[in-house]
């Protein structure tokens, strides 16, 4: 059963996302001064003394967007309306009734049962007899808040909790796992996770950068629960221009941080780029299982021969040599459905745990194929014993007499033969040295 949802509704900057975050306790929305920097339906389920509900932040009704995007960013807020269930409207409680006020309580008129009004900003406790004004919008009075002091926040809590408590509502299924969208700007991520929700749930345009929150869509598929996590574009750091441009870039790698698998959509229409390589070895830094995506297929002139380009990204991306290669067209949906299980699979891959025989059998058949060499002025290494300690990413130690010694390419070599003996051969291994007496065999 689906939950009750309540979204956040009111001009540019009276707090709405300082509000999201307020009753989330979370980061989730971009706070900035600037107006307009929500654009697309930012959501989080939470709860309120158990009562569930999926509450939905909003781009400011009216804005005029300096990418000329308003029309689909008021699209994105009247979706929300219609689906609420309940609807707080915000107005500035600093700056009296304002004609965009007017033009949002106009929106809402028509769901008048449902929808509150809270003015946010109150910060000071006598500050709530200077409301009066806000009655005229047709809501009754308002409520004072203040999503920075906290003023209020008890009271609309209780208020949220009695509301969405008279619905059925129940804890929801946790996501059985977590798919993170990455690229440069322009690469497809929206559409992508649009053709996966069903719906237009995120803002597909032309222009760079439209995507600025890390947006949390869930979907299902064969019965379970997944979520996707469509980013922001990323670009070269010395081209970040602005603040919210610096948010967006710091939310889309803490979305790969926080993925069980990522998406690593490549533009096929272009040659790969800086950012494209820079991006891949943040991903292998984080050791995260990871599909090269190259979307747009359908648009790549002269790149119909699918194993010849994805021998190009391999000898491109050679962070990511490892990781399989899925070809879609995210507007038309093609192998949309297949990548996503392949996602699945390989989450399942980074799950695996072998046993300390199979591993150090795995181990043995290398070193009889290369033994290690010694670094210059140093004793050559002698490898003992190695254990599997833990999942997501399987990371594996090697007990050696003298880890420094082990060099980088040996390293490589080491988990290129594990990949090929044991059930990680798509995904990153992480593999510690640590040193052991050669009395403390086992």
């Amino acid at each position: 059963m689906a939950l009750p949802i309540v979204a956040i509704v009111g001009r540019p900057n009276v707090g709405k996302s300082s509000l999201f975050n307020a009753i989330t306790r979370t980061r989730t929305s971009i706070v900035e001064a600037t107006a307009g920097v929500t654009r697309d339906r930012v959501s989080a389920i939470t709860d309120i003394n158990d009562e569930y509900f999926e509450l939905v932040d909003t781009g400011g009704y009216g804005i005029v967007d300096r990418d000329d995007l308003t029309s689909h960013v008021e699209q994105q807020i009247e979706y929300a309306v219609r689906q609420a269930s309940m609807i707080l409207f915000v107005v500035d409680g600093r700056e009296g009734v304002n004609p965009l006020d007017r033009r949002t309580a106009d929106l809402l008129r028509a769901h008048q049962d449902h929808v509150y009004l809270l003015a946010n900003k109150v910060d000071e406790l006598h500050m709530d007899t200077q409301l009066g004004d806000f009655v005229r919008l047709g809501f009754g009075e308002p409520m004072p808040v203040s999503a920075n002091s906290g003023l209020g926040r008890r009271t609309l809590l209780e208020l949220i909790a009695k509301h969405v408590g008279n619905e059925a509502n129940i804890r929801p299924e946790d996501a059985a796992i977590k798919i993170a969208l990455v690229g440069k700007r322009n690469a497809g991520k929206s559409t992508f996770v649009n053709s996966l929700a069903g719906e237009d749930r995120v803002i597909v345009s032309e222009v760079p950068g439209t995507t600025r929150d890390s947006i949390d869509v869930r979907f299902e598929k064969d019965g379970r629960v997944l979520v996707a996590i469509d980013t922001a574009g990323i670009r070269k750091k010395a081209k970040i221009a602005d603040d919210i441009e610096f948010y967006a870039y710091s939310r889309a790698t803490l979305s790969i941080e926080r993925a069980d698998v990522v998406l690593f959509l490549i533009d096929a229409t272009e040659p790969v780029s800086q950012v494209d390589k820079k991006l891949s070895q943040f991903i292998s830094q984080a050791y995260k299982p990871c599909i090269l995506v190259v979307n747009k297929w359908d648009l790549a002139k002269g790149k119909s021969d699918t194993e010849a380009y994805g021998e190009y990204l391999t000898k491109t991306l050679r962070e990511l040599d490892y990781a399989p290669i899925a070809f879609t067209t995210a507007e038309t949906g093609r192998n949309i459905d297949s990548t996503i299980d392949l996602a699945t699979e390989m989450y399942k891959q980074s799950c695996e745990r072998v046993g300390t025989g199979e591993l150090n059998r795995a181990l043995e058949v290398a070193l009889a194929a290369n033994a290690p060499k010694a670094k210059k002025g140093t004793k050559r290494p002698k490898f003992f014993y190695a254990t599997q300690v833990s999942t997501s990413p399987p990371t594996i130690i090697i007990f050696v007499n003298n880890p420094s010694a082990v060099k980088m390419d040996y390293q490589r070599f080491l988990i290129n033969r594990f990949r090929e003996s044991l059930p990680f051969d798509e995904i990153p291994i992480r593999l510690v040295f640590k040193a052991r007496r050669q009395t403390e065999r086992l």
